[in-house]
Parts: structure tokens; sequence; C-alpha cells
């Protein structure tokens, strides 16, 4: 090609994404032009006219002569006014009127746009499918730009309201520019092909533009081959344009496909743009623009120098697609710069042309027919007097359900009904005094697509055929039957009857080429009122409309739709709502913790609404809520043979993806991961000549040589900063470079940089040298945007952030505190539009905004007042199918958006939380936690520079003191609570993790009370005051544990007194519960039996006792509850002790148990106990958790186990025991011989324990002597006969070797010992 020509042609293509206009000079666009003012009268057409004064020529802008400005004969939504531009125009703007001097004119309009005055198509505002803005008074003039602008000959206003107190009254004016453009029409069986040069060719990108229409719903737009059948191919499949890339044979043989528009095949033009660069491509249809990386490293550049238009390449290529060329027209063809069509015209020996391809567009002859709503409907006459049925049209919808068509026969002589039922046409037939018969045909007819039907009844056949596949009934009719007189196509008017106007709702969708009998029917002579009659019909155009083009479906959500709404399946995507936009999930383990959850996997989403999907993660619920995230390298990895010039990378794929790595650690208040190094011969940080040999790289992709929580490049391990190395000239134990194995355990801290993605050693090519490690998941613990708080001290201090961002979807959610009965959370401002959330009263919240429809609010009210200074949680959400306000627990109020509404909230003024820009109205407390679309806003950092306001928020115990469960006591802290379960039975979190332990035969827990009191009412002298008096007696107490055995009898709770009173709780030898208390020691005991069942049956049973005074009450399991009265007594008189187990007491001493009491005493208690308490005491835990100041005593074997509820073997809950306590069978000696916890006060019993102590010692010792012998023989042994071979035993092997070189190192200290 010439350089000067291929030069112009490539500006020529900068200018195709507008196209060539007479506006275009010196670089200015200008295409604002009145179009409508200088055309004749005879340009302007009207469906009627109300006189000749009042006709179609009097509509131009501003025009007072005739009656100034046109005016209908009747006033309803079926008039039109009509404008012939003479030529394709581009059109940018119109204006309207109403008429001169009256009180005639329309407040909301639709435009129709046309290229031959058949098929309109309406023009459609923003995301809305409603019409214009019209006038408010006769004279002022109302433009409205149009964004984007279209190509059109013929422009129709159609009035949709007007003036109440007039008629439809109308002046108008279009504006635009001249449009031209080169056209080419294929036929379904032709194709141009291009072959370029290499030399002219741009090797970094190629650009594809054009415009097409066409009625079919499928053809190949272009093709472009390349080696290996690799091939680009744009492709349109059921209105829908796919494109395929294809890699070839060397990749997986299923080709990357991308589906873009919907309902192409409307014979309205539509745009294309396709760029591709490398395997990045840009695919563009109408506006809606999709960007992707295509699979694989081959670029889709290196195809062969042709590509085809209009189908695929002829001449014997070894690519054919089995697919049917295009048939319809291109405009603007351009590739690279170059106009296809163009070349084309001139007979270009670039072009090669096949079969018949014509350089015009010919305009369609079919007038389809929208049914607008289920009440529409189209009556045509029939012929009368045929002994026959015979109707044949085409249908397009979304709806599942529908009445197609209705006739009754003449002479009463039966009815036959179509109906479109669960996406399949039922064709029904009923005759007098016969059943119903039935023809099904079709299936998943409402996909919008085109489909054609044909249905007849003559003699005793009755048929339906759906897209070529016909369904039929033999002998279906009886006796003669006459056609009738009517054919109702789509509904039924009001007064008509029978069973097929009832069910199942008229018909909303499009239809075309009806026919009746043999005969065509033209709508147009039925929109003049020549033919038939209808109802709320839109006739020349098909007003279809994807709804889910473009989806408003978010985060994978499935769109599916009906004629006038869509809706969104959500399964499986962790979203909710109406747009699938709000996340099932909490935003981070800390959240998890403060609902009270406890430790086990998750899933998390750390944005919330935002792009970031949920995350799996593992929640460890300790003092602090811990994130973890676990990767793919868990195990051991051992490295040998490896060099300076080939190092052995290991790569770490994570549970989570980057991005939600990144927001983890940005998120928490502290990440670390650990590194586990075992060395033998290899160094870990630096090489003799000082050069590093390993490294590990972190999320950023960038190299770091520092090991530990040191600095980055100090090059120390965690040994070397603290000086403890095992060779102080090393900074790391490796770096020794022994002979024997030398462990580094280091923990990266740097959050930054973390987690680790790639370690890589090199330092193991030495005959005998290796390195084996262990990389930890990651750790992050806290949520800086979970307790990310402010306070607002005064009604006229705000924060105010950068305006919101959230035209289709809004979503606010925060937490606030407050004693105010009333202020605005946030609020943001547009020239009309606006979002507000605010406290309007002390019991409601108040969610109102305005995008162009009205304002709206939405309200939740509350049974309790808002004002009560705990945390509230809020969440609303705006989105094009409704508004939602949720507060705490309460239920959501939703409030449906306006069909076919403005959708986009337009704001421009800055965001103020805590305040409106008028200062009035302000809010007083705290707001936490506020994400707005899934994004946190830092409040703290904001409020440090905001007067008025201050960082965080305290008191957090009102609000989450709930959590501390069984007694635990909440306490606050900066940001959130901790539990203190110091004076629970349970540990824990939350104090919700029950102690437990088992007992065997024999063993006992004896708890003082006299040193627990003293200690608690030092410490706390108000705490227990109400229930204790000088000599610890008590007025009233409460006991509780849980237990399981399935021994009898068996004693599950003794307390005893210094004045001889008590309580026992004991299990019967039946298996009965009983309770026996004495308060008097001159008396007799007061003995309770309660025969719930058999309590000794191996399940879990909890006991609660509550006595007040005389008055005691007791509740088995949670749900059987009895209540008792004392005779012996109403005070329980200097309390001494607690006994778990077994009674030591003799039994002949006086005042002593009673005999049943001591005979369970004496069996004592063989099973499990948890949560053990009575009144402030948690014995159990005191036992197991040593370290208070509680005396308590362990006599033979009590085991600490996790839980109670757990499933024991038959005959032995002991055999879950994990954890024998000291003092326990975890000694030698009697088990008889207990002693306490704490140092025993006798000196007797100091020296008898010394000796026993060391003449123990001096047997342990020698057993250890003799044990590693032994094993140091026995893994010398193992290792030798069985060295692993992979990866799956590399861990089992290093810890054998390591045990083997630990036990020589220690066998030889205890020979030397």
């Amino acid at each position: 090609m010439d350089p000067v020509a291929g030069a112009f042609l490539r500006m020529l293509f900068l200018l195709s994404a507008r196209p060539w206009s007479t506006g275009v000079a010196g670089n200015t666009y200008n295409c604002d032009a009145p179009l409508a003012s200088s055309l004749p009268r005879a340009a302007f057409s009207s469906s009627s006219e109300l006189s000749s004064s009042h006709g179609p020529g009097f509509a131009s802008l501003n025009r007072r002569d005739g009656a100034g400005g046109w005016s209908p004969l009747v006033s309803n939504k079926y008039q039109w006014l009509q404008i012939d531009l003479g030529e394709r125009m581009e059109v940018t703007a119109v204006a309207t009127q109403g008429g001169y001097g009256s009180s005639d004119w329309v407040t909301s309009y639709l435009l129709m746009f046309s290229d031959g005055g058949r098929n309109w198509k309406q023009y459609r505002r923003e995301e809305s499918t409603w019409g214009f803005p019209g006038n408010t008074n006769a004279d002022s003039v109302v433009h409205y730009r149009l964004e984007p602008p279209f190509e059109a000959r013929f422009l129709r206003f159609l009035p949709l309201t007007w003036n109440p107190r007039g008629r439809i009254g109308m002046r108008v004016e279009v504006y635009g520019c001249a449009y031209r453009s080169e056209m080419v029409s294929f036929d379904g069986k032709s194709s141009l092909l291009y072959t370029f040069h290499q030399k002219s060719m741009n090797s970094t990108k190629d650009v594809i533009s054009l415009k097409f229409k066409t009625r079919q719903n499928h053809g190949i737009l272009l093709h472009r081959g390349g080696q290996n059948g690799k091939h680009i191919t744009l492709e349109l499949v059921k209105g829908r344009l796919i494109l395929l890339l294809h890699a070839g044979d060397a990749n997986p043989p299923s080709p990357e496909a991308l589906a873009l528009g919907s309902l192409l095949d409307d014979q309205h033009w539509h745009s294309v743009l396709l760029e591709l660069f490398n395997t990045d491509v840009t695919f563009s249809v109408d506006g809606h623009t999709h960007r992707f990386q295509a699979k694989g490293e081959s670029s889709y550049l290196d195809l062969d120098y042709e590509i085809s238009f209009g189908g695929t390449p002829g001449r014997g290529k070894s690519v054919m697609l089995p697919h049917k060329n295009f048939h319809g027209c291109f405009e603007n063809l351009y590739y690279n710069g170059v106009d296809i069509i163009d070349l084309s015209k001139k007979h270009n020996p670039q072009i090669l042309i096949t079969g018949n391809v014509s350089f015009s567009c010919s305009h369609p002859q079919t007038v389809p027919v929208t049914f607008l709503s289920s009440r529409s409907y189209l009556a045509l006459p029939g012929i009368s007097g045929e002994d026959r049925v015979s109707v044949i049209f085409q249908f397009r919808t979304w709806n599942r359900a529908g009445l197609l068509l209705s006739s009754h026969f003449q002479h009463r002589s039966g009815a036959l009904i179509l109906v479109l039922s669960d996406g399949r046409l039922k064709l029904s037939l009923s005759q007098p005094g016969h059943p119903v018969r039935d023809v099904t045909a079709g299936a998943g007819l409402n996909d919008g697509q085109w489909h054609s039907v044909s249905l007849s009844a003559k003699g005793t056949q009755l048929s339906v055929t759906v897209d070529g596949e016909a369904a039929s009934v033999a002998h279906a009719l009886r006796g003669q039957i006459d056609s009738g007189d009517t054919y109702y196509l789509g509904g039924c008017p009001d007064n008509s009857s029978g069973s097929g106007c009832a069910s199942p709702g008229g018909f909303q969708g499009c239809l075309r080429l009806i026919s009746i009998g043999d005969k065509a029917v033209d709508p147009i002579s039925v929109q003049q009122g020549a033919l038939g009659s209808f109802r709320d019909l839109q006739i020349d155009t098909c007003g279809l409309t994807d709804r889910c083009l473009p989806s408003y479906c978010e985060h994978g959500g499935e769109c599916s739709q009906s004629w006038d709404t869509f809706s969104c399946d959500c399964a499986h995507t962790g979203y909710t709502g109406a747009t699938c936009h709000s996340s099932l999930y909490e935003q981070s383990c800390e959240a998890h913790r403060h609902r009270g959850d406890s430790s086990g996997l998750y899933y998390i989403d750390l944005d919330g609404s935002g792009p970031l999907g949920p995350a799996l993660v593992y929640c460890n619920m300790t003092d602090t809520a811990w994130t973890s995230v676990q990767h793919n390298g868990s195990h051991l990895v051992r490295v040998k043979g490896s060099n300076g010039e080939s190092p052995h990378p290991v790569f770490f794929k994570y549970a989570a993806g980057m991005d939600q790595l990144q927001a983890v650690t940005d998120h928490a208040d502290r990440c670390e991961q650990e590194l586990t190094f075992h060395c033998k011969k290899s160094r870990l940080s630096t090489g003799h000549d000082g050069t590093p040999v390993s490294w590990w790289v972190g999320r950023t992709n960038e190299t770091h040589t520092y090991w530990g929580g040191s600095l980055p490049d100090a090059q120390k391990c965690t040994c070397g900063l603290e000086g403890s190395c095992i060779d102080s000239q090393y900074h790391c134990n490796c770096d020794a470079a022994r002979h024997e194995w030398t462990s580094d355990t280091v923990v990266l801290s740097h959050k930054e940089k973390l987690p680790v993605t790639q370690i890589v050693t090199r330092d193991t090519g030495r005959p005998h040298s290796e390195v084996a490690y262990a990389l930890g998941p990651l750790l992050c613990s806290g949520d800086k945007s979970f307790w990310n708080a402010a306070s607002f001290n005064t009604e006229t201090s705000y924060l105010h952030f950068p305006t919101f961002r959230g035209e289709l979807t809004a979503d606010v959610s925060f937490l606030f505190k407050t004693t105010a009965s009333s202020g605005v959370f946030i609020e943001n401002l547009g020239i009309t539009d606006f979002i507000r959330l605010e406290l309007r009263a002390p019991a409601e919240v108040t969610f109102s905004f305005d995008v162009g429809n009205g304002p709206c609010e939405v309200t939740v009210e509350a049974p309790t007042p808002f004002n009560d200074n705990r945390w509230h949680r809020v969440r609303a959400e705006r989105n094009v199918k409704e508004a939602s306000l949720k507060v705490d627990q309460l239920p959501s109020k939703t409030q449906p958006a306006p069909a076919d509404g403005h959708a986009r909230l337009q704001l421009n003024s800055q965001l103020f939380v805590g305040g409106t820009a008028s200062r009035q109205r302000g809010f007083l407390g705290c707001i936490r936690s506020l994400r707005l679309n899934g994004l946190a806003l830092d409040l703290e950092e904001r409020a440090t520079m905001t007067p008025g306001v201050e960082p965080g928020c305290p008191g957090h115990c009102s609000s989450y003191g709930h959590l501390c469960r069984n007694g635990g006591r909440c306490r606050e802290k900066r940001r959130g609570i901790a539990c203190d379960c110091t004076f629970s039975a349970y540990d824990g979190p939350f104090c919700e993790h029950e102690v437990s332990a088992y007992f065997e035969s024999g063993s006992s827990v004896t708890y003082s009370f006299q040193e627990h009191y003293n200690y608690t009412l030092s410490k706390n002298s108000s705490s227990f005051a109400s229930l204790l008096r000088e000599d610890l007696t008590l007025t009233r107490d409460m006991a509780a544990l849980s237990f399981r055995t399935t021994g009898t009898p068996s004693l599950l709770l003794y307390v005893s007194s210094f004045h001889e009173e008590y309580l026992s709780v004991i299990l019967a030898p039946n298996g009965s519960l009983q309770i026996r208390y004495k308060l008097d020691r001159h008396q007799e005991p007061d003995v309770f039996n309660f025969g719930f069942k058999n309590l000794a049956d191996g399940q879990l049973h909890q006991v609660k006792i509550n006595r007040e005074a005389a008055v005691v009450s007791v509740e088995v399991n949670q749900n059987t509850r009895r209540q008792v009265i004392l005779s012996s007594g109403t005070e329980f008189n200097a309390v001494k002790s607690l006994v778990l187990g077994t009674i030591l007491e003799s039994p002949g001493a006086e005042g002593g148990p009673d005999a049943d009491t001591l005979r369970a005493g004496a069996r004592g208690f063989t099973g499990c106990l948890s949560a053990v308490r009575f009144g402030p005491a948690a014995p159990l835990k005191a036992a197991l958790r040593p370290g208070g100041p509680a005396r308590v005593t362990v006599r033979g074997r009590v085991a600490a186990a996790s839980r109670c509820n757990e499933a024991a073997g038959p005959g032995g809950p002991a055999r879950e025991a994990t954890r024998p306590l000291a003092g326990g069978a975890g000694r030698s000696g009697p088990a008889d011989e207990g002693e306490p916890l704490v140092t025993a006060g006798r000196r007797d019993s100091a020296v008898i324990g010394g000796v026993i102590a060391v003449v123990i010692f001096i047997l342990l010792c020698i057993t250890a002597i003799a044990i590693r012998v032994y094993q140091q023989r026995w893994l010398y042994q193992k290792n030798e006969s069985n060295i692993p071979q992979n990866g799956d035993n590399a861990e089992t092997a290093l810890k054998s070797e390591l045990n083997m070189q630990s036990a020589a190192s220690e066998s030889q200290k205890e020979y030397f010992f």
C-alpha cells in the first residue's frame, strides 16, 4: 500500500469512533445544528390531527402560525408525531414545547427512531426504559442531550402523559449533523477476504471496528486463521456476539468464548470494537466493554495475513467452521485503519469478493407488534364458513407463561386455545360433550428468541408446529367445525368470557408475520383502524429488552428475567440480596470472636460487598482472634545436592488469593510466619564470600535475605539478635555448618512483606550437606477496621471524606452507640440526588435517598430505644431493584424501586459522617467500623485532625459483656473486650469451655473454702458480702455440676462445715438423684429423692441446685425442675470444704454424714465430672488449673479431659483421660497419700516427702540410662534398615535422625552423671 494513502486511512480510522460528519473541521467536533426547523411541512406527519391548523406541519419549535403546534384528534397514548430528516443524520439532542398560548403540553414522551420508517426502536435513557421529561407549561423549551447519540432518518415522539387540564400539544426540534457511511450487504452465502502485506501491518496491535444489522440470529461476522488450527472468530449465535479464541493444537482443544450483546437480530445497527494486543483482548458491543487476557502465552497477532468478513474463507482453507455465513449489512468496516468497504467498492486486488455482495442496505418490511402488558390484546377477524382453522405467527418473549391465541368456533361448536406454559406451547381443543384434548410442543421458548408457530385443526387432526417440529393428535375433532369470527392474540377484552381468557394471563412480548387462514395480516391497517381492534399495543416495533444486559447480578449471580423485571440467583456465590451484593460472611475472625463463635474454619469476606471473594481461614479464638491461612507446603522440605549454579526454589500456594492475603495483612494489627530450619553442613544466611546462600520471596515478589524478626538486610537470625547462637562467630546456628544437625527457628513479622511465597536454598552442594525446613501458616491477629471508631462530641462536628461513588449499587454498614434522641449518621448530596442515614427518633433509624424518581425512605422501628449507649449495627443498601435497611437483628425493611425509573445515584458533594453540610442535626455519640461498598473508612485518622471529634470510643462491655458466660466478667480493652474467668467454673476466651476430669475408683478432690474466701474477701470485699458472714455462714447457696457415670451408688458432691452441717448430692443404688441437706447439727438431714430417671446411664447430665433460706430449687438437664422446703434450717454455717469423689471421714464419727452418704462416699465416683461450682468457687477448675490461692488436695488418679460429653468406650470413661494431675496417678506412692497443690504447712510431711522424692529420683535416673541406651541402639538399627525415599516420609526420617543425634548426646550426659 502507498505510505501516504496508508497514513491517510489510519487518520480516518482514528475518527471512526465517531462516524464521518460535515461538522468535523479544524479539530472541533460540532454536531448540534437544528435539523427540523429547516425541513418542509411535508416532512412532518402524525397519527391524527385535531384540525388543519393543528396539523403536524406546525410542530416546529417556537412556531406560532396555525394553532401554534400539533394536537391529535384524540389525546391518548397511541398518538405520535413523526419527522423525516430526509437522510440518515446523527442526532445528538431534542427539545420540546407545548402548543403556543394554550393549555396543551406533554409532560413525558417516548422517542423512537428508524432508518426506513418501519421497525421503530425506542431510545432508552441510562439503564431506564422510561420516557423523556416533557414540559410544565406551553411556551418554555425543555432540551435533552442524547448520550450516546444515534443515527437515523425518521424520528417519532410518542406522548405518554400530558396536562390533565388540556390535551396533547407539541412543538419540537431535533439537533445533530450529517452522517455519511460506507455499507455492504451479505446474503448469507457471500463474504469478503482481505489479504494484507506484512510490511503494512502494525505488529503490536490489531483493531477492528464495524457496525452491523441483521434479522437473522446467527452468522459469522469475521474470521482469521493461523497455523495448527489457531484462529479468531466473531460469530452471531442466538442474537448474541460470541468471540472465539482458539490457541491451536498445542493447547487445550476447547476455545475461549466470550459472549456480549443480546437481541442483536432486531434489524437495527449495533457497533462492535475488537482490539488485540499480544494476549490482551478488548471486546465492545454497543458500548458494553469486556477486557481480559487470553489463555496461554502465544499472541493472536501471528495469524495468517488475511481476514474474512461475512463468513469463513474459501479457497480450500484447512480450517472450515460448520456455521452459517452472515446475512445482513455492515457499515464503516475498518481493519487497523483500512476502510475494507471502500477497497471492496474499488475492486482492490487485496479484496476477494465471494458470492453476491452489494454496497447498499435494504430496509425491513416486517412489522412487529409489541404486547406491553398482561391486558394487551389484538383482535383479528376470522374467515367465516371455513371448516378448518389455520394460524401462523412468530413470537419472542422472556415470560414463561401467557395466553397467545384464543378463538371460539361458530355455533358454539368449541374453542381453540394456545398458551405458553412453563416455556412450552400447549394447544387445547374443547368441544361440548367431549373431554379437552391437548397438544404440547417446544421447550424453553421463553429465551427471547424468535420462534415460529403454525397451528391447524381440520378434519379429525389437531396439530401445532414449533420451529419446524410438529406435534399432533389424531381423532381430536368430533364433528364439523366452523372457524370463529374473531381470533384474539395475546389476551382478551375485558368483556370476553370463556376458559381461554381466564388463565394464564395475557402474553407480554412481540409477534410478527401473522397469518389467519392463508391471508397475511397487515399490522399497519390495524394501527390505522381499518382492521380488527387492539389495546395496549405498540405497532411497528418490538419493545422487548434484555434486562440482563448489562447484568446487575454481582459476584457471579445468575440473571433471569421476565417482561418487566429481572431476578438474580445467588446460590453458591457467598452473597445475598436482590443483586447478590451483600456478603453472607463476616469480615474477619475478630468479628466472629465478638459474635461469640468458637475456634474453627470460617469463610471471611474481607471487603464485604467489594470485589474480593470469601476466603476460607482458620480462626483461633484466644484472648485475641488469630487468622490462620494455610498453604500447600506445610510438610517438611528436604534439600540435597543444590548449589549456587542450580538453586533449589520451593513455591508456596495459599488457600486465599494474593489480593485476599493483602487485605488480611492490611487489616490486621500484626502478622507473623514461622520458619523452622534444620541444617547439616549447610549455611543459612551467607557463604564464605558474604553472598547470600538462601533467601525468601514475599507477597510483592521482592527477594529478602534477612531471617527472623530482624530488620531487612541485617542478615541475622533470631539467635544472632539475641546473642544465643551455638557459635558466637556466626549470626545463625546453621552458618556454623556443623557436621551434625543444628536448627534455627525464625519468625518473620514484617506484615507488609508477608506471606512467604518462595524459599530458595543453594548451599547443599557439598558431600553430606543437607537442609530441611518447614514453613508455618500465615498468622494475623486483630482487625483494625472492626474497631476503627470516632466519638462525636458536638452537634456541629463531622468528618468529611471524598464523594461516595455508588451509582448503581450503594451499601453502607456501621455500628453506632449514643444517648441522643436523633442525629444524622452520614449524608452525601448531589444536584438533586442525595443519600442519608439518620437516627430520626430514639427508636427509629431512617435510610433516605433520591436517584431522580423523588425522595424515597425506608425506616426500621424498634420496640426499645436505640439511644441506650450500646452498639447497634446498621446496614443499608440501595440497588436498581430495591432499597433495604436492617438494624441489629430486627426484621429487614425493603422498598422496591419504581419500575423503569432512574437508576443512577449521582452525587458530587463531600461525604459527611456524623453531621450534615448545614451543620444541623449532627450526631452525638460513636460511629464504628464504617464501610461503603465494602471499603473501610479510617475514622480514627480523620478524627485526629478534626475539632469536636475524638478517635476511638470506649465502653464495649455494655454491648459485648453477654459473651462472657458462666459467671465470667467482662474487662474493657482499647479494642474490644476480654473475659475474666477467675470466678467461673469454665475457661476459654468466653468462659464457655467446661473444665472436666475423669475420676478413677478411690480418687478424690478436696477443696478448702476457708482459704478461698479469705482471699476473695480481701481482694474484693463487695463481691460476696451478700453471700457470706464473718463465720462463712450462707443464707443462700448455688451448686452446679455435670457428670457422666455408670456406677451406683455414687457421690457427686459433698460440702461439709465446722458445725457438722453438710450438703450431699448422690446417686442412689437405683441411679436416682438424692439431695441431702443438714443445716442443724441437732436434727436429722432433709432427704429429697428425685426419681426423674436412672442417671447412671453413661450419658451426660447437668444438675443445678439453688437454695434461698429453706427453699431449694433443683433443675436436671435444663428442663426438669422441682422445688422443696427444708425443715432442718435456713443457714449453712462455717462452711469448711467440698469433696468430689471419695469421702475419707470415719463412718463412726459423731455428727458426720448419714449412712447413705457415707456409703456413696466410700464408693466415691467413677466417671467424668465437669463445670463444678459451689457459689463463687470452682473446685475442679482450681485442681486442674493450679496457680490460685485455694488449697486443693488430689488423691488417686484424677485426669484432665477435654469434655465430658465426648463419647467414651464401654466400661471405661477414664480411657479418654488426657493428663493426670500432679499428686494423682502421675507420681509413685500409695494412692491415699495425696499432697495439696500448694505447699503443706507441716514439717514432718516435708521431710517424708523429701526422702521419698530422693528415692524416686535415683530410680528414675537408672531407668532413664537403660532406656536411652536401648533407644540409641534401636534408632540406629531402624535408620540403617529403613531410610525414607521421598517427600512423604521425609519428615519422619529427619525426626528419627534428630532423635538419634539427641539420644546420643543425652546418653553421654547421663553416663557422666
